[in-house]
């Protein structure tokens, strides 16, 4: 905060601007506040509410069902709880309902946030300095529910004059350390602090905060309220817990090719803590995941299994053309960073002396099983790691568990190839669900 006299303690001041009259499509905003005398001066902010923006830019809309207009101003849905829709809308802003407002306008419609947030600030800034030759920063506000706490504040979504974000990184706090991830949002503050004064239902769309002006930007540093939307690639809660699941579910996919680049051995534990959640029969735990990190050991277990699967093509007649060709393409293992290879152990099964109900008792336990693989494979996919479950392991049990040294009782189910997926994977053909679906 700055202004005051020399010395004085850092203060601002904030209002709201009375007088505004009510708005309607094809009003000229600046033109309407120009006419209550503001008083404003060169480096005031206006703050003024994206409702107001709307209905002068004629984005109200008949809509006796707002659900639809919802689904026509969204571009993916991050969230759903019930009726509840937290969305991605065409502005690029995270929110309930995509914007869509029902308060403060008549009946039977609802009002969009305007198309470009930015350019209507400009649109109103600019209007200004025409009508009052004045150089103010303009903030289009909305309100906003928000992750991890309760109740609604206004932030900014159309900015024009103003530096949205003070980045602070590279200096130093008052003990001197360094800032390295400081990075304030200035114009949602400015925001929240002109929302304390206009309310929700007092009919004071605007308000002015004076005494930050180096809140004010020049052309340079005038980025527009969008600087502020985090992008895909750096947002971390980008869905929510059910669309989270569904996502990692459709990033399951099995790579064939992958980087160089070292796969982290937290990341793989991570994901058999996942696997091992997995429902099974008993109270039992099924599951055993060997993770062979080195090199050494990869290998090591790859040439036995090769030796093996030769031996076993040759018992069978084919040609050593043929051989060549189905051991090529077992290279999927030998060409990851990292493998792991999930074994099925029978521990707390029951015994009937029965054939029929021996054999059941093993499939739950092979099914639990491949639960857990399952499980593995999109906690996988949610570190961002590729990989292929290949069960080529299951055909020479006893030579995998005579070079990892595994327990008689431990019986791989394949194995996993991890990594770093090379390029981007086809898009999974679409399939109907009900295809595979019998109603009774």
């Amino acid at each position: 905060m700055s202004g005051g006299p020399a010395g004085a303690a850092p203060s601002y001041r904030v209002w709201a601007l009375p007088g505004m009259p009510e708005v309607r499509e094809g009003d000229d905003l600046a033109k309407l506040i120009a006419a209550t005398e503001p008083g404003l001066v060169d480096g005031d902010v206006l703050l003024v509410t994206s409702k107001i923006v709307s209905k002068a830019e004629g984005r109200i809309v008949e809509a006796t069902d707002r659900e639809a207009a919802i689904d026509a101003e969204t571009v993916r849905v991050v969230a759903r709880r019930g009726t509840l829709r937290i969305v991605e809308n065409r502005q690029g802003l995270v929110m309930a309902a995509a914007g869509v407002d029902a308060s403060n306008t008549p009946a039977g419609t609802v009002l969009l946030l305007p198309e470009e947030p930015d350019a209507s600030a400009r649109l109103i800034r600019d209007g200004l300095r025409d009508a009052l030759g004045v150089e103010v920063g303009v903030v289009v506000t909305d309100t906003f529910g928000r992750p991890w706490r309760n109740g609604l504040t206004d932030v900014a979504i159309g900015a024009a004059g103003v530096r949205v974000l003070d980045d602070l990184r590279g200096g130093t706090d008052g003990y001197g350390n360094p800032l390295s991830a400081t990075v304030v949002a200035t114009a949602d503050e400015l925001a929240s602090a002109g929302d304390l004064v206009k309310g929700k239902a007092s009919g004071l769309p605007v308000a002015v905060v004076r005494g930050l002006p180096h809140v004010v930007a020049d052309a340079s540093g005038d980025e527009g309220a969008r600087a502020m939307v985090r992008v895909a690639a750096d947002d971390m809660f980008r869905l929510g817990t059910s669309e989270a699941v569904r996502e990692a579910l459709n990033l399951r996919r099995t790579v064939r090719e992958f980087t160089d680049e070292p796969v982290d051995p937290g990341a793989v534990r991570r994901a058999v803590a996942a696997a091992v959640t997995a429902p099974a029969p008993h109270h039992t735990t099924p599951w055993r995941f060997v993770l062979l990190e080195s090199e050494e050991s990869r290998h090591r277990l790859l040439d036995a299994m090769r030796d093996a699967w030769i031996a076993d093509l040759r018992r069978d007649g084919r040609s050593e053309e043929s051989v060549a060709k189905r051991v090529r393409r077992g290279d999927v293992l030998r060409n990851a960073p990292y493998l792991a290879v999930p074994c099925l152990v029978m521990d707390g099964s029951h015994h009937y002396g029965d054939e029929r109900r021996d054999t059941a008792e093993r499939e739950m336990f092979v099914v639990a099983a491949g639960a857990g693989v399952q499980n593995f494979l999109v906690a996988l996919a949610g570190e961002r790691l590729g990989s292929a479950w290949v069960s080529s392991t299951m055909f020479c049990r006893s030579v995998v568990r005579e070079v990892l040294d595994l327990p008689e009782s431990w019986d791989p189910l394949g194995a996993v190839a991890v990594g770093h997926p090379k390029g981007t994977p086809p898009p999974r053909p679409a399939r109907d669900a009900g295809a595979f679906i019998a109603v009774r």
